[in-house]
């Protein structure tokens, strides 16, 4: 389980071995804690089937005094065994590409540039640096995204097409892998934007994406009331909730809003916001912990499956 998506590029990582209460509790602090921008946390459970292992990884150097006081009242003396250290940016870089298997959605098949040999006939292949895996579909959130839009390809055709918080850029990479037509992608880091539309390039899609650097919707090729038939929003319970009004406010009728970067406890709260503007529940999905919702405007509620 992670709570909060990792850095782009992380500098530091605590490390901790514990049991699984305390370490399922470090994740739930850690991760109220920290800008959960700046900040990711993972638990694991070790090989041995008793242990488990918690990861902290930070975009800045932490209080490593601060981090210890803050766990000492979950794991007592076992604060002080806990490791930080530096993350080299080159290690980081291999141990990103070790990770980076293939991953597959329906017909996409996502993989690092040492694994071309791994693509069918009939796939939609996407290949994203290695440097870059934790923004691509090997996150539960991104699989999660992945696996809805396959859902909706399986009804029909969308027209329009609209991914907010796009990071890397591969849920725009996917849909415009399998409409060959113009997506609308945007981020508020323009780091992101500048990494999305590199691996554009890299995989063929430069025509295809229609890139933009800012806030949720806020840019003339995202504000279109009613005009997109699918929209992505990967991004945090607390933004997706804030960004409601503007997000509900340019999709299509029957359109879908395919929303993640959620953990279950989120769940609650983000559906009631978006039933406030008129969407229900369609269908939802979890993968690592993490869910991902597609809503739809107006109608009688399906059952979710």
């Amino acid at each position: 389980m992670i709570e909060g998506l990792p850095p782009h590029r992380p500098t530091h990582v605590l490390r901790l071995m514990t049991d699984e209460r305390s370490a399922r509790a470090m994740t739930d602090l850690l991760g109220e804690m920290f800008d959960p921008t700046e900040t990711a946390v993972a638990a694991f459970e070790a090989e041995d089937g008793v242990t488990w292992r918690l990861e902290a990884y930070f975009a800045d150097e932490p209080d490593e005094a601060y981090v210890r006081e803050l766990i000492r009242p979950v794991v007592g003396d076992g604060a002080d065994a806990a490791e930080f250290r530096s993350i080299d940016q080159q290690d980081w870089v291999r141990a990103s590409l070790e990770g980076l298997k293939p991953v597959r959605a329906g017909r996409f098949l996502v993989h690092g540039a040492h694994d071309r040999d791994s693509i069918r006939p009939n796939d939609l292949a996407i290949e994203i640096e290695a440097a870059l895996a934790f923004g691509t579909g090997h996150h539960g959130t991104t699989l999660g995204c992945l696996r809805a839009l396959v859902g909706e390809l399986k009804k029909g055709r969308p027209a329009h097409v609209l991914d907010v918080g796009t990071g890397t850029g591969i849920l725009a990479f996917a849909a415009a892998k399998a409409l060959h037509a113009p997506v609308v992608a945007g981020d508020l880091d323009g780091e992101a934007v500048t990494t999305a539309r590199a691996n554009a390039r890299l995989n063929g899609l430069g025509p295809y994406l229609r890139l933009y650097h800012g806030g949720g919707v806020q840019h003339a090729l995202a504000n279109r009331p009613r005009r997109f038939d699918i929209v992505f929003a990967n991004i945090l319970a607390r933004p997706l909730k804030r960004l409601a009004p503007s997000l509900t406010a340019v999709v299509a009728d029957g359109g879908a809003l395919i929303l993640s970067g959620l953990i279950e406890r989120d769940v609650p709260g983000v559906l009631s916001t978006y039933r406030h503007r008129g969407f229900h529940l369609e269908r939802k999905g979890v993968i690592e912990g993490w869910v991902a919702l597609v809503l739809r405007r107006g109608g009688a509620a399906a059952r979710p499956r």
